[in-house]
């Protein structure tokens, strides 16, 4: 196998394990708000005390954003489904493009993604979000399996942009700086090298 076509497999390969993070987490999410609803129809799901103090099941439909703003402005509304479809086919252009050789964010890519479009296909099949976890102690308002997705998401790819690896803002690991110290001055002497060329012509 040539460097190309290897370099093409771990491609289509890295793609693929993405996707399928992506479809057994939306299956979760998708299944989880399914149950909710049923016994919320059933039984009635509202547990009377908060489990550990922080969360409990409480089923809601959200017409509105967080919180349940702007639930009365369908304007704002398909706005906010737009923008969200778009962010959507962002994360997946950032998944092939910018991280490509990062696999810990495309994994998170994978998680946020699941979580925006199981949101999205609630409010396009339903007309609203289906909630069933409270977590209102600890200043969440009620959500869902997905909400979770996308906060744990972003918050570990902020993490990881930051502290992780030789290309972080502000890398944690000496050998990390060190590296990303070696990369620079090579990069540094090889366009002095190239303007020094540049000059001799």
């Amino acid at each position: 196998m040539t460097k190309n076509q290897m370099k093409r497999y771990k491609y289509i390969m890295a793609g693929l394990g993405g996707a399928l993070i992506f479809a057994v987490l939306l299956a979760v999410d998708l299944a989880t708000k399914a149950w909710a609803e049923w016994y919320e129809f059933a039984y009635g799901l509202n547990q009377p005390s908060y489990f550990l103090g922080f969360i409990k099941l409480t089923y809601t439909q959200n017409r509105g954003i967080a919180f349940g703003i702007a639930s009365d402005d369908p304007l704002v509304m398909s706005i906010i489904i737009a923008v969200t479809i778009l962010l959507a086919i962002l994360l997946i252009v950032a998944f092939f493009t910018i991280f490509r050789n990062n696999m810990p964010v495309r994994i998170c890519l994978a998680t946020v993604e699941a979580g925006a479009v199981g949101n999205i296909i609630d409010r396009l099949c339903l007309g609203y979000v289906r909630d069933f976890l409270d977590v209102r102690p600890i200043g969440f308002g009620i959500c869902n399996i997905a909400d979770f997705y996308i906060v744990f998401g972003v918050i570990v790819i902020a993490f990881i942009i930051l502290f992780i690896g030789k290309n972080a803002v502000f890398p944690l690991k000496k050998s990390w700086r060190e590296q990303a110290r070696k990369e620079d001055e090579e990069r540094d002497r090889m366009n002095g090298h190239s303007g020094d060329a540049h000059r001799d012509e």
